[in-house]
């Protein structure tokens, strides 16, 4: 029987380590993908680490119910290698994304085609082994999505930077006022949101991040304006450069301080949407709520149907590929260690 590789968490809070199985036999509607490319993203670091940073000391334990070891990676694109007995075997040889957002199927956010919102999930590489391995079995053929003509590597990338992107965006589409975006947070999902912006938003765009090569890639790849954040006075800056603040922002970090600076770029009567886990605690006065009539809200990963209209959008030729690059599989805990570190711009995808 062949033989799959994986990189695998074996023990929390410890560098992944090479395991081999035998390669799984597709059951009833399973789908075997060999694996091609896997996006690393930001969350592996969080499910590796076993907790969440709630802020103030504080863990959100990520570790119950998981089996180690343990396959983590959810940016998957391959080719069909098997099918169960109940999943049609036109679909071998097929070049395919994997939708990873999978839930129960059964409970009523499933039933509203909302799975990624599922309290019993199934969500690849996160809760059933993931991508960085030679091989992934998927739950139904439904979860695979079409990407010729696109680079693989993009369309493994869509299914979750690229699909949180869109998604966390698709919420600030229109809005009363639609003046000027705010993008913080250039990593992985920030540069893939700053591609997206450029197609689904006539404004410029601007971005914020810590990092000088990440502002810098940011300006090369069509951002209007590039802030950095630690600037003294910054929010007062953009108050006054961009009479009044932004409409939109999209917090792609997630932590006490990026919210605090989109707080305070915010005109009044704008959004913010926070879609990054950095993690930490935020709080805000409560009459600043109402005086500025600020709506922020949380969001994280799309749906299926969000992923189709994304991988449409892309196949039609209407979005810039954002930063990336390739590295193998097996240096995967390298580039987790670089990622952790702050030392990546744009997405790192491994390849089999």
């Amino acid at each position: 029987m062949a033989l799959m590789r994986r990189q695998s968490l074996v023990k929390f809070d410890a560098p992944l380590c090479e395991t081999i199985v035998d390669t799984p036999k597709p059951q009833g509607t399973e789908v075997l993908v060999r694996i091609e490319r896997c996006g690393l993203c930001h969350s592996d670091l969080h499910i590796q680490d076993g907790y969440a940073d709630l802020g103030g000391g504080k863990r959100l334990d990520t570790t119950r119910g998981m089996t180690l070891p343990f396959t983590l990676g959810h940016e998957i694109a391959g080719v069909v290698e098997d099918v169960g007995p109940d999943a049609s075997k036109d679909l071998i040889g097929g070049k395919k994304a994997v939708f990873p957002w999978i839930g129960c199927g059964q409970c009523r956010d499933c039933r509203n085609g909302d799975e990624n919102l599922c309290l019993k999930p199934r969500f690849v590489g996160v809760n059933i082994d993931g991508g960085f391995a030679s091989h992934v079995l998927v739950p139904d053929a439904k979860y695979l999505l079409d990407y010729d003509p696109l680079p693989v590597n993009l369309a493994a990338t869509l299914m979750c930077s690229g699909v949180t992107a869109y998604g966390a965006l698709k919420r600030l589409v229109d809005r009363p006022r639609q003046r000027n975006l705010l993008l913080i947070g250039l990593g992985g999902v920030g540069m893939m949101g700053l591609s997206f912006a450029q197609a689904m938003f006539k404004q410029n765009v601007s971005v914020a991040d810590l990092n000088p090569a990440a502002r810098e890639t940011a300006l090369e790849n069509g951002a209007a304006v590039a802030y950095d954040p630690t600037e003294p006075e910054i929010g007062r800056r953009i108050v006054k450069e961009n009479e009044g603040g932004f409409d939109a922002i999209v917090d792609f970090a997630g932590n006490d301080k990026s919210m605090a600076f989109a707080v305070s770029a915010l005109a009044r009567g704008g959004k913010i949407v926070v879609s990054g886990l950095m993690g930490g605690n935020f709080s805000l006065p409560m009459v600043q709520w109402a005086y500025k009539r600020m709506t922020i809200e949380g969001f994280m990963v799309g749906t299926l149907a969000e992923a189709h209209e994304l991988m449409a959008l892309a196949r039609a030729g209407k979005i810039k590929p954002a930063p990336m690059r390739e590295e193998p599989m097996g240096d995967v805990q390298n580039w987790i260690d670089e990622l952790r570190a702050g030392k990546v711009v744009g997405r790192v995808v491994l390849r089999n």
